[in-house]
């Protein structure tokens, strides 16, 4: 029995239905490519609403403030380096961090919801953080302490950042850990997905901080024009 509405002076059959044990995008893939073959009366349409219309406009406002905050991020990380060179080469390692939670997304299902992309941006701002906490403590060891820019400054460097880098990715892996455990179960269809990424995405974005980046700013963290200065300096140096 279909109850027939009306809506702006039209007439409305409402046929609802629910989703089990497939993704919603593949299931309403399935419903458009079913519909594209009914040819419907003059004046006579069909329409997708409720969850998957509100996840579409979710994830239309998700991407526009995601790249809102790419560009926030990109600029944050000029002002912390001063420097347009070091900004770019930390901004394009960002998205390695994100292959962890990639490989979780897809080891679980391959299902990306509203939970993931949520915790995809976490990583992306918790891999931007350890990125602008390395690069910075290079800096001061170079420009304060008189450290040469050289292996040794990037090795010292990374091993006294170590410490505050496994503790930001451990406090925040312990708390989500529960939620993995538990599973996908009723009332956390978004905690659970977001909870796995982001664990995925610490284990890359930790990794990448650790030893890919600082071989990255020992490459191109100097031209080569300052890298032969500070040689020279060096080399003029008198030694005690």
């Amino acid at each position: 029995i279909y109850l027939i509405a009306r809506e702006n002076n039209s007439r409305r059959i409402d046929v609802g239905l629910n989703v089990k044990g497939r993704d919603l995008g593949a299931v309403v893939s399935d419903v458009k490519q079913r519909l594209s073959a009914i040819k419907f009366p003059l004046e006579y349409h069909a329409e997708l609403l409720g969850e998957y219309q509100e996840r579409q406009a979710a994830q239309q406002n998700l991407l526009l403030f995601g790249i809102a905050a790419a560009i926030g991020v990109f600029l944050l990380l000029q002002v912390a380096f001063g420097t347009w060179r070091l900004a770019t080469l930390a901004f394009f390692t960002l998205p390695s961090a994100l292959v962890g939670g990639v490989l979780a997304a897809l080891a679980t299902g391959g299902v990306i919801s509203m939970g993931s992309l949520v915790g995809f941006f976490t990583v992306f701002g918790v891999a931007a953080r350890n990125g602008i906490m390395l690069i910075n403590h290079c800096q001061h060891l170079e420009r304060e302490e008189g450290e040469p820019f050289d292996l040794n400054l990037v090795l010292r460097g990374a091993r006294e950042r170590l410490a505050p880098i496994l503790m930001t990715a451990l406090a925040a892996g312990l708390a989500l850990v529960p939620l993995v455990i538990f599973g996908n179960i009723p009332g956390q269809e978004i905690e659970y997905p977001m909870a796995l990424v982001i664990l995925g995405g610490l284990v890359t974005s930790t990794v990448l901080n650790l030893f890919v980046v600082p071989s990255l700013y020992l490459r191109f963290g100097k031209s080569k024009k300052e890298k032969a200065a500070i040689q020279r300096v060096y080399a003029s140096t008198p030694t005690s």
